[in-house]
């Protein structure tokens, strides 16, 4: 059975409506929540598609690929995360091309972040990537490591700390969904209770967004259900 072809603006909106209901189950204390499309494996033409429709935020996972479609898309007006695990030799070219890295878990990387963020651009805002679920294939710092790296980032002249990122994983259901996100909520919490000031929790995909927004997820990084499957 041949599956109808969703346009670009199709995508979009079903996603859009899928945020808006969950963020409408928040209540009057939820936050606004921005969706970040993750192109990674995607084409220059599909970014284009996809900012043709109002999209402005994208995450991109490999560098290279990353800087050949900046390059292709320099007449666009677009925001670029960096949203991959961050190699030390590929610290300059994401200082340099990205907005926002969301993947950090290491001193050492942000320290070299820092270091190489041009003095004419802004300053890179940066997430801690945050490993809720133990999983030794991720990234990411424990809890407990968090107050000690937050308060090293902070202390670096380039860099502006937003909050936490964490992709948990995948949950049998929507409470478990909800727990694990919620453990990173809370890790956020705790660090604004000493003193900093986050805003930005980016946790959530395609397929458990409407869990993380519950939690309280600003930012959405969503995938396929944009794109399609992912090109292998």
């Amino acid at each position: 059975m041949t599956l109808p072809y969703l346009t670009p603006e199709s995508r979009l909106h079903a996603v859009q409506m899928r945020i808006a209901r969950a963020t409408q189950e928040t209540g009057p204390e939820g936050k606004p929540v921005s969706l970040l499309a993750v192109s990674k494996t995607f084409n220059a033409a599909a970014v284009r598609d996809l900012a043709a429709c109002g999209q402005r935020e994208f995450g991109e996972n490999y560098v290279q690929e990353a800087l050949d479609k900046q390059t292709q898309l320099v007449d666009l007006p677009l925001v670029w995360h960096f949203i991959g695990p961050i190699q030390s030799n590929k610290t300059r070219a994401i200082a340099e091309h990205f907005s926002w890295v969301h993947g950090v878990d290491r001193l050492k990387i942000a320290e070299r972040l820092s270091a190489q963020r041009p003095p004419d651009l802004p300053p890179l805002q940066v997430c801690i990537e945050v490993n809720v679920s133990g999983e030794t294939s991720k990234g990411g710092v424990v809890v407990s490591a968090l107050p000690e790296l937050a308060a090293a980032i902070v202390a670096l002249p380039r860099l502006q700390l937003r909050g936490l990122m964490a992709i948990p994983a995948p949950m049998a259901d929507r409470g478990a969904e909800r727990a694990a996100f919620r453990q990173i909520r809370l890790a956020f919490d705790a660090l604004n209770s000493r003193g900093h000031t986050l805003d930005t929790l980016s946790m959530g995909m395609s397929a458990d967004l409407e869990a993380a927004i519950l939690e309280g997820a600003t930012i959405v990084r969503v995938g396929t259900a944009l794109f399609g499957e992912r090109i292998k």
